[in-house]
């Protein structure tokens, strides 16, 4: 099974998400579902996809400190939806940890997530975010 970056970009969101509702999930097993729902064999999971929900999970906490600045004062973390937090934290993980993905293809990757997991209110939101956080290039 050979899958693009942006459907491992997709997979990564999903496990995110599930790891979010439940955080004493196996990953492995979780990895698994997500890859093979008709559960025929175990199937080899991709590096990348362990490498961005295991980077956002161990940087959570930092992410959410570099995301914290860039919403409006009447905002908080807690309120932000689910969805546009883990899309916004993958974005920043990206930005900030991972070399061989351009700042313009994190955060067009993160606009497309919105618009395939929110609203288009969410994507707006989400865009905008990103565009002021690489234009104050602080990630």
């Amino acid at each position: 099974m050979s899958l693009t970056r942006h459907e491992i970009r997709e997979k990564a969101f999903q496990a995110l998400f599930a790891l979010n509702a439940n955080p004493d999930a196996d990953q492995n097993q979780l990895y698994q579902q997500l890859l093979n729902p008709d559960e025929t064999a175990e199937v080899e999971i991709p590096g990348y996809l362990s490498t961005l929900v295991t980077g956002v999970t161990e940087h959570q906490a930092e992410l959410d400190a570099q995301i914290q600045p860039y919403l409006s004062r009447t905002w908080s973390l807690d309120r932000l939806a689910k969805t546009d937090l883990i899309i916004l934290r993958m974005a920043f993980y990206e930005l900030k940890y991972v070399d061989d993905v351009p700042g313009k293809v994190a955060v067009n990757e993160a606009i497309e997530l919105t618009k395939a997991f929110s609203d288009d209110q969410s994507r707006k939101f989400v865009s905008g975010v990103l565009g002021k956080a690489v234009m104050n290039d602080n990630i």
